[in-house]
């Protein structure tokens, strides 16, 4: 990889781990359901008429702007509202790997294989001392909501790979223009007009500075410069980037924030990185009928496939390999 390209793939995990700590200064100015819609209002307006609809079924990009945008980035916002870690959300979102590859297997009839079994037990393992250490010092709900959130980018990640789209920043754009809507929904129905009206009305700069970063630099930007390095190499060079995202994540969380990390959060770290990179490493060797199994970002699972799709139907049964690994990588929160 270029020595451009590297500096662009730290990067991008960079923004990605930072994004976590603006997401919670966000917090501070919105509830969570109307951050996230303003964070995907903000990512598809007006990108979305300046750029191509992606050549997927319709029902592709609502069903995963519905799981992505909706459940996933709901899921998390609410818990990281609840009393989630920024830190913390950041190292737990990598367990959707862990959902992605069950997901697969479920609906793709991928095979798992010991290496990636015993990578999913090592990443449970240091999910369940992450629980312990929540629970000793934080609301455990919040914990939980955090994990489904995991599971439903599982779930977005399989659907991404079953629609293929060939270019990852106009997929982006459109899948961001589905959840809006109903999260503004949701947000009227259980958060209250009041509270809405309220954060809207006392916006100041810095939650407006809160929602442009999480739309155009996390979002946009992130998926766009993703998918770019995913064009160039394979996906098995540039998946262990993500693995800098949690790295990122708890190190801004700890220096901008005052969270602490403890020895449960630092054992629990080790845990879910190594068992995520064995995921990813037995990916790495995985065949042509093995579909995708994401890994480790903001928002990277959907973005690794989106990226690599283009390269995918031009190069026959290598990109068949290539689509498998593609997912893994990883975004977000």
């Amino acid at each position: 990889m270029r020595p451009v390209h590297f500096a662009l793939a730290v990067l991008v995990a960079a923004v990605w781990g930072v994004n976590f700590v603006v997401i919670e200064v966000g917090l501070r100015h919105f509830p969570p359901l109307l951050f996230s819609a303003l964070r995907f209002l903000v990512a598809a307006l007006p990108a979305v008429f300046l750029v191509r609809r992606p050549r997927v079924a319709l029902r592709w990009i609502v069903a995963v702007g519905l799981a992505l945008g909706v459940a996933k980035f709901g899921l998390l916002f609410i818990g990281m509202r609840e009393g989630m870690p920024a830190g913390l959300s950041s190292l737990v979102l990598q367990v959707q790997a862990v959902f992605t590859a069950v997901f697969a297997a479920a609906t793709l009839g991928e095979r798992l294989g010991r290496v990636r079994l015993t990578g999913m037990a090592v990443a449970l393992a240091g999910i369940a001392v992450a629980a312990v250490g929540q629970g000793a010092s934080g609301p455990l709900g919040a914990f939980l909501l955090v994990v489904a959130a995991a599971a439903a980018w599982g779930v977005s990640n399989v659907l991404t790979r079953k629609a293929a789209p060939p270019d990852a920043l106009s997929w982006m754009v459109w899948v961001s223009l589905v959840p809006p809507l109903p999260l503004i929904v949701l947000s009227l129905l259980f958060e209250g007009p009041a509270a809405d009206l309220a954060a809207l009305r006392s916006l100041d700069l810095s939650g407006l500075g809160a929602v442009c970063f999480v739309a155009w630099v996390a979002t946009l930007f992130g998926f766009g410069a993703w998918g770019f390095l995913l064009r160039r190499y394979d996906a098995s060079a540039v998946a262990p980037f993500s693995l800098l995202v949690p790295v990122f994540g708890m190190t801004s969380a700890a220096l901008l924030l005052d969270e602490g990390i403890t020895a449960p959060d630092a054992l629990a770290a080790a845990l879910l990185i190594g068992g995520v990179t064995l995921v990813s490493l037995a990916r790495g060797r995985g065949t042509a009928t093995e579909p995708a199994a994401d890994a480790a970002a903001e928002p990277t699972g959907a973005v690794q496939r989106a990226g690599t799709g283009s390269r995918a139907a031009g190069t026959g049964s290598r990109a068949a390999g290539t689509g498998s690994q593609t997912a893994r990588a990883g975004s977000r929160g």
